[in-house]
């Protein structure tokens, strides 16, 4: 018997079956998701916290930063800037940035590495306090402590880790390295099956983004990453849909399995692995998501920080979701007409009863 063929229902189906994987402990999310992206906003909940709330059992708003200590993951960049396994955090290291700094810095940065072993954990006020490096421009044309922004450096170098943080802010301590016997290329390779795993199915261009994306996690090897798209493209399953190639992990296959489609609304966060290629969503679900909290308010479409409103295997709209006294507040949008059947409102009842226990409001 012929094998079916290869359709966006079936892609469709397959992105949101293997992405909201059964809620889980939250290592073991962690441990499958290799990385999630992190957000500093808000809104009701950040980014991470949205994300892992559908794939975690009993998952409340900022357990991952209570947490994390104990956690085998690191702060630090891969595509963006999140939280990676440890184990991939020491295969992306040491870097080689493309700013090269001078001496007088690097001076700096060794005093303080000193300063930080000696201590064991520090808070960037103790560095202020200890060395006084005075002010630096920031990225918004304002001014920062130099010890900031060199405890930032110093941490995307692999000198620093974050240990914990309290109240939102970082506290570091002293990273030592742990070499590995990997190649150049099986690492690059490694970290683009981490891709592949959290974003899958995916477009080639997509793919080719996001193996760009890796530029931030392994600088030193930029030049190296069109040759690892390149071996990518050889070794991973792939067809092509309506002219586009694409492609998801080795041992997978989006047709063979019978992927169900569960009676759910899900409430997601901007940058969850199920909408984060706005390619894919627009070829998936037939309409444009735009992650608008950075647009002027004039120019809003969605709102705010519209998170995408997935019922069943389609996302059809969207929530902007506020809390005031204590009462969760949402504000649906649709990108078509909104569902006429009662599962669908009863479904949306009980995801935003879950998402006020996630939130930690009275029922």
């Amino acid at each position: 018997m012929a094998s079916p063929v290869l359709t966006l229902d079936h892609l469709r189906r397959y992105a949101v079956a293997r992405s909201l994987f059964a809620p889980t402990t939250l290592p073991e999310a962690l441990r499958h998701l290799g990385f999630v992206q992190a957000d500093p906003l808000r809104a009701p909940a950040r980014a991470q916290d949205l994300t892992l709330r559908h794939r975690v059992l009993g998952y409340k708003a900022g357990d991952l930063e209570v947490c994390y200590p104990e956690l085998a993951i690191e702060e630090d960049f891969f595509v963006n800037y999140g939280f990676v396994r440890r184990d991939l955090h020491h295969l992306m290291h040491p870097r080689s940035p493309r700013t090269v700094w001078p001496a007088e810095r690097l001076k700096q940065a060794e005093e303080v590495l000193a300063f930080v072993r000696d201590r064991g954990i520090v808070r960037p006020a103790e560095v202020d306090v200890h060395f006084d490096h005075g002010t630096v421009t920031n990225w918004f044309g304002g001014n920062s402590k130099a010890s900031t922004d060199l405890l930032d450096g110093m941490q995307y170098r692999g000198m620093l880790r974050v240990a914990r943080r309290e109240g939102g802010q970082r506290l570091y301590a002293a990273r030592e390295h742990q070499p590995t016997d990997l190649s150049r290329d099986a690492i690059l390779d490694a970290l683009v099956d981490v891709i592949v795993t959290i974003y899958a199915p995916l477009p080639a261009a997509s793919l080719g983004q996001l193996v760009g994306h890796l530029s931030g996690g392994v600088p030193q090897w930029r030049d190296q990453r069109k040759a690892a798209l390149q071996r990518a493209h050889n070794r991973l399953p792939s067809a092509v849909v309506d002219g586009i190639t694409w492609f998801w992990p080795e041992g997978e296959t989006p047709v063979d399995k019978d992927y169900r489609v569960e009676e759910k609304v899900r409430l997601l966060a901007p940058f969850d692995p199920v909408v984060w290629d706005r390619r894919r969503f627009e070829l998936l679900w037939g309409w444009a998501y735009r992650f608008e909290a950075y647009t002027p308010a004039a120019k809003r479409v969605r709102g705010h920080y519209a998170l995408p409103l997935l019922w069943r295997d389609q996302v059809i709209g969207w929530a902007n979701v506020s809390v005031k006294g204590g009462v969760l507040l949402p504000e649906v949008g649709f990108a078509a007409a909104a569902p006429k059947d009662e599962a669908f409102q009863g479904a949306l009842d009980k995801e935003l009863q879950h998402m006020a226990t996630f939130l930690g409001l009275a029922g």
